[in-house]
């Protein structure tokens, strides 16, 4: 976990109530939910099983012992939980070492949000050797706090992540723009009390309060995210 802390209350420049930015991992920054999909729908056929597509909007974005658990479950799988999440892992990673594409408009967002110093965290609620591997790829530099999800008690759908990101950045959650592409990812966010923006990756997400809702991260820059805090004042 890297981390550099600000002073509790920090603003940004020009003014602005924004203290920090929140960013999900798969499927927000980088085009990895189909990869994980792609994953368990082969190691489940070496199992002797065939996943059916609409367990797709279920598995996706929750945390590894919930999505590996309803698929044993669903499935019948002769394996264990831990056998299955040790298999998905390896598969998963085999997958971005040969290609992380990442979602359009992140590179800029990122660029962006280092630029103007504003504190910048990714939470995900990917394991820890797998958040490492794609912060190669992202750039390490562009995050103060990384936040897995088997550092916490409760992943997401829970607000444990988010709550324990914007404590390591010293910032108020309240006072905090989570960009989270899954409905599990935005239901952690909102339970902590963040401002969220939604970018739907797999399955439509609707709008709702402390909640906008976009089709792109390059709808998502500095000044959009800034304007979100306004609304609340």
């Amino acid at each position: 976990m890297t981390t550099t802390v600000p002073a509790l209350g920090t603003r940004t420049a020009e003014g602005s109530a924004l203290q920090a930015v929140l960013l999900d991992m798969d499927g927000t920054l980088v085009d990895t939910e189909g990869f994980w999909w792609d994953v368990e729908v082969e190691v489940f056929a070496a199992l002797g099983h065939t996943l059916d597509d609409s367990w797709r909007h279920v598995v996706v974005g929750g945390p590894m012992s919930r999505s590996a658990g309803f698929l044993i479950e669903a499935t019948g799988a002769n394996i264990t939980l831990a056998e299955l999440t040790v298999l998905l892992n390896e598969g998963f990673e085999d997958r971005i070492e040969r290609a992380l594409p990442l979602m359009p408009g992140a590179a800029r967002l990122l660029a962006e949000l280092a630029a103007h110093e504003v504190p910048t965290a990714l939470v995900s609620a990917s394991h820890r050797r797998i958040i490492d591997r794609v912060l190669t790829s992202l750039g390490p530099q562009h995050f103060r706090l990384t936040v897995a999800g088997d550092e916490v008690p409760r992943t997401k759908p829970h607000p444990d992540p988010y709550l324990f990101a914007a404590a390591g950045l010293g910032v108020d959650p309240a006072r905090c723009a989570v960009v989270e592409d899954t409905a599990t990812g935005v239901a952690a966010a909102e339970a902590a009390g963040c401002q969220v923006v939604a970018v739907p990756s797999v399955a439509p997400i609707a709008p709702a309060a402390r909640r906008t809702v976009v089709t792109s991260l390059e709808e998502v820059d500095l000044a959009f995210l800034r304007g979100l805090m306004t609304q609340m004042i």
